[in-house]
C-alpha cells in the first residue's frame, strides 16, 4: 500500500477498479479522512461526498461519527491482522518476518510523509479524549505482540522490550517524517532497524 487509493481499496476490503456497495464506500472514505483530516475534523457530510453518497444515506450504516470511528479501529484492526497473517504465510523465519514487517511500514514512507501513520495518528487523537483506555490502543498492541512472538522465537529474553523498541522506532521515525515531510528518514529507519535484526 503506497497510495491513499490503494489504502482505500484495500482498507475496505475489495480490489481496486471494483465498484463498492454503500457501506465499504463510506468505510474507506472514513478511513482516507480521518487519517488525512483527522477525527475531529472529519464530518458525517465530509465522509458522504468522499464516498459519492447522499448524506442521509450514512445514517443508515453509522448513527453517530463514534460509529464511523469504531467501525475504523476494526477495519485497521482487521488489516493488520490480515498483513501479519501474509508476512507469516510467505515468510519461514522469525527474522525475514520482522523484516518484512519493517519493509511494509517503509513502503508506506511517501504516504506517512505526507499525513503521518495511520496508526499513529488516530491513535494519538483519540487518545487526547482522556479516556481509561483509548478503543484504539489495539491497533499498537496487535503488531507489539505479534513482534513479541517472532522475538521470542529467535531466542531472545527481552523479546517484549525488543518490540516495543521496534514500533517505538517506527513511530518515532514516522513522526519525524510526517514533521519534516521527508520519507527518507522512515527508509533510513528501517534499514538501521533490519541491520539490528539481522545482528540478533
Amino acid at each position: 500500500m503506497t497510495d491513499v487509493r490503494t489504502e482505500r481499496s484495500s482498507a475496505a476490503g475489495q480490489p481496486t477498479g471494483k465498484r463498492q456497495g454503500k457501506r465499504e464506500r463510506l468505510l474507506a472514505a472514513a478511513i482516507e479522512l480521518l487519517h488525512q483530516e483527522g477525527v475531529e475534523r472529519t464530518t458525517l457530510a465530509d465522509i458522504a461526498h468522499r464516498a459519492e453518497v447522499p448524506v442521509g444515506g450514512v445514517y443508515y450504516y453509522f448513527k453517530t461519527k463514534e460509529d464511523v470511528v469504531t467501525a475504523v479501529i476494526e477495519a485497521h484492526a482487521a488489516e493488520v491482522r490480515a498483513s501479519l497473517a501474509d508476512i507469516e504465510h510467505r515468510h519461514g523465519s522469525p527474522k525475514d518476518r520482522l523484516k518484512a514487517l519493517v519493509d511494509q511500514f517503509a513502503s508506506r514512507n511517501e504516504l506517512i510523509a505526507e499525513f503521518g501513520c495511520p496508526l499513529g495518528t488516530i491513535c494519538s487523537e483519540l487518545d487526547k479524549r482522556h479516556v481509561e483506555t483509548s478503543p484504539a490502543a489495539v491497533l499498537m498492541r496487535l503488531p507489539i505482540a505479534w513482534m513479541e512472538e517472532q522475538y521470542r522465537a529467535l531466542g531472545c529474553d527481552d523479546a517484549d522490550e525488543l518490540a516495543l523498541e521496534l514500533m517505538a522506532a517506527y513511530e518515532g521515525s514516522a513522526l519525524l517524517a510526517n514533521t519534516m515531510r521527508d520519507p527518507s528518514i522512515l527508509t533510513g529507519a528501517a534499514r538501521r532497524i533490519n541491520r539490528g535484526i539481522d545482528a540478533l
